[in-house]
């Protein structure tokens, strides 16, 4: 293909170097060609500190705010559950069963504490997960009713799952409206 010069549009590209420094202007007047200003350095990524969507936000308080008590909560927990691991792993799950299911409790319970208030102020949208955990427990309660009175059929969880997607939506879209909510009140943009 070729230009009103005749090169072809191979060529012109291949014909252009590097950029040329600017020349002053005509009417303008410099005592040096470099003006002596100090060089200031943008801050490194460690110095400015991690800047997320919400940078400006503060993180929700707990009511019992000088103690990390959901933090604790979740340290212990996990404490638990690899005890409660090592117990089953050696004598079998009565043996380390108890253990690990309070401390996996645990873990959830502290959890749940720190997303739903972090949802619940608008500082993060936690709405996935916490739609997914009513999900689970609705399932996981129908299923226990069901096998208290006998064997579960498998249609039973085939038609629940209907049912979970469908409360899983309703509630996402219940929990996000929330959060927007919450976050338009505390004035933080997006």
């Amino acid at each position: 293909m070729a230009n009103s010069t005749g090169k072809s549009s191979g060529a012109r590209a291949k014909g252009r170097g590097r950029s040329r420094k600017r020349r002053p202007a005509a009417g303008s007047h410099t005592d040096s060609p470099r003006e002596d200003k100090p060089l200031v350095k943008p801050p490194t990524r460690a110095e400015r500190g991690f800047r997320g969507a919400l940078s400006g936000a503060e993180r929700p308080r707990a009511p019992w705010h000088p103690w990390p008590l959901s933090e604790l909560l979740i340290l212990i927990g996990a404490i638990g559950a690899v005890v409660g691991l090592q117990r089953a792993g050696s004598g079998g799950f009565a043996h380390g069963g108890p253990v690990l299911l309070v401390g996996l409790g645990a873990v959830v319970l502290g959890t749940l504490e720190i997303t739903w208030r972090e949802h619940r102020s608008g500082y993060r949208s936690h709405a996935t997960l916490l739609a997914l955990l009513v999900v689970v427990v609705f399932h996981t309660a129908v299923v226990l009713v069901a096998a208290a009175f006998g064997p579960v059929p498998r249609a039973l969880n085939i038609g629940l799952l209907a049912v979970d997607v469908a409360l899983f939506a309703v509630l996402f879209r219940l929990l996000r409206a929330r959060y927007a909510d919450a976050r338009a009140r505390a004035g933080v943009r997006r």
